[in-house]
């Protein structure tokens, strides 16, 4: 029997700061602002260099949110930047998601990245009640807004819904609805990520994880509404019990994301040895092959500063 293909990054994740001036009550990432240094390019540079004997492809920058009006702000931006640039000459696929964007910010950052993204979350604007009460950042429409400007701007993009965070089944649906109506007028989303809650020791939510029966109705609904050009998402580490990542392969997902050393937005929660996975999911008759952060149809919307890059770095795009 032919095996299915299921696919995965192997990244690293680089943190610029971990600092975040929004407080959601699910979150196991933030610190307060000042309260964190920077990461250095110097130290950054160290870990480049030392990825380069690993089978890492990606480097996904993921960073907590100066506030807009900050007069750190730019710093910030720059330092972002900066951080990719070297990721690009160092020979890697820089993936950053670093919260919103103006649309200038995010067209600058279009020159150092592969692809970007940004979780629309949920739509339900009762979460603003709640969960995200303190998290200005996290309204549906500055959501919204990026996914459009990333489509105007030809950036290949990543998007996906928490689950479990307070909504119901009609508001996950109305939240992929609108990524598929996004998605109709650019056609920039390569993938959608079902990321269901689980509980983490930082968080002050301490809600129960969220259900399998429950994963799997999404999973199946996700796959009714997105057209098939979007590759839908499960993180495998979120998945523990492999009988439920069966099940969501089964119902059409594609793809597990960035395998990484350490979840850092979900720190409790270790990914599996690969090797244990690939044989795990070869007795399904399911076969992991590596991708990078940008899909092959894309490849056309890449600068020629980046694609020149890669062809030094012996990398084929």
């Amino acid at each position: 029997m032919t095996k299915q293909i299921i696919t995965y990054s192997p990244a690293y994740t680089l943190v610029p700061t971990y600092e975040c001036f929004n407080r959601c009550s699910y979150c196991n990432f933030r610190t307060d602002p000042l309260k964190n240094q920077w990461l250095q390019l110097t130290e950054a540079e160290k870990i480049l260099k030392n990825l380069k004997t690993q089978e890492i492809t990606e480097i996904l920058i993921l960073s907590g949110e100066v506030h807009p009006q900050s007069s750190r702000r730019k710093l910030w931006f720059n330092h972002i930047y900066n951080l990719a640039h070297l990721a690009v000459n160092q020979g890697f696929f820089p993936h950053s998601n670093v919260g919103p964007l103006s649309f200038q910010e995010m067209a600058k950052f279009k020159e150092v990245n592969v692809s970007m993204g940004l979780m629309l979350e949920q739509l339900s604007p009762k979460l603003l009640d709640t969960v995200h009460r303190r998290a200005p950042s996290k309204h549906p429409e500055i959501r919204l807004q990026q996914l459009i400007w990333a489509g105007k701007l030809k950036i290949p993009f990543t998007t996906g819904i928490l689950l479990g965070i307070g909504e119901n089944k009609q508001d996950r649906i109305e939240s992929l609805k609108a990524i598929a109506e996004i998605h109709s007028q650019w056609r920039h989303i390569q993938e959608v990520i079902l990321q269901p809650y689980s509980v983490g020791a930082k968080e002050e939510l301490l809600a129960e994880n969220f259900n399998a029966k429950e994963m799997l109705a999404t999973v199946a609904i996700a796959r009714e509404i997105l057209p098939d050009d979007i590759t839908i998402q499960v993180p495998p580490n979120l998945v523990k019990d492999r009988q439920l990542l069966l099940e969501c392969l089964a119902l059409g997902c594609r793809d597990l994301g960035g395998i990484v050393p350490k979840d850092e937005v979900n720190p409790d929660y270790h990914h599996d040895n690969l090797l244990n996975l690939q044989e795990f999911l070869a007795h399904y008759d399911w076969q992991l092959q590596q991708r990078l952060p940008v899909y092959p149809h894309y490849y056309s919307w890449v600068n020629d500063l980046l694609q020149k890059c890669y062809k030094r770095a012996k990398l084929t795009m």
